[in-house]
């Protein structure tokens, strides 16, 4: 008898991929941060200074305080009173002196007309000025720029990575029939190669 049926089985296919543990070493890096501080330049300088007093010398030209104005009227009422003292005496001398027929009164008048002709002789100002002075100075300050470094270190570590086995099907499992026998046709007769049967007779 003829075989109808072709039976055919494809078998699973699975692929295995081991990967191995592993020991990895991170390398460090290192992170450099630069900040800058400006420096700055300044020059001071102080000019010389002269102080100058001249209080005494215009004083002795013009008195102009109160106490040298009190100090001269003093001075003044002083010497007239000196001077008076001495015409009192000097005119009185004369008239005690005095005989008759001679006019003391004419000789006294004449005597306070006189012009006093004796001047004093006198330099101004009689004080100089009080000077002094200060020294310059210049001080120079000169500060450089300054530059910051910031670094940041990580260090080296180690990484243990585990080992892994990964599956992989690259083949479903199946099972595949398949018809070798000729068609069958219902009815028989159409089937081209159709041979009626022939009933024999005895």
């Amino acid at each position: 008898m003829e075989q109808l049926l072709k039976i055919t089985t494809v078998p699973i296919s699975i692929e295995f991929k081991v990967n191995d543990a592993r020991l990895e070493q991170r390398s460090g890096t290192a992170d450099l941060e630069i900040s800058r501080n400006e420096g700055n330049f300044t020059i001071r300088s102080q000019p010389i200074r002269l102080n100058m007093d001249t209080f005494e010398a215009r004083d002795s030209i013009r008195p102009s305080s109160a106490k040298s104005l009190v100090r001269d009227y003093f001075q003044k009422g002083k010497n007239a009173a000196y001077e008076a003292t001495a015409t009192y005496a000097q005119e009185g001398q004369i008239l005690l002196s005095a005989t008759l027929g001679d006019d003391a009164l004419d000789q006294i008048i004449k005597q306070r007309n006189t012009v006093n002709t004796d001047y004093g002789l006198d330099f101004i100002p009689k004080a100089q000025p009080n000077i002094n002075w200060s020294k310059p100075n210049m001080t120079i300050q000169y500060e450089m720029d300054k530059l910051n470094f910031d670094w940041k270190i990580n260090k080296t570590g180690f990484e243990f990575i585990p080992g892994s086995i990964e599956f992989s099907i690259t083949q479903q499992p199946d099972v595949k029939i398949e018809y070798v026998g000729d068609p069958i046709y219902v009815p028989p007769s159409a089937n081209p190669n159709y041979t009626p049967a022939v009933d024999i007779k005895a």
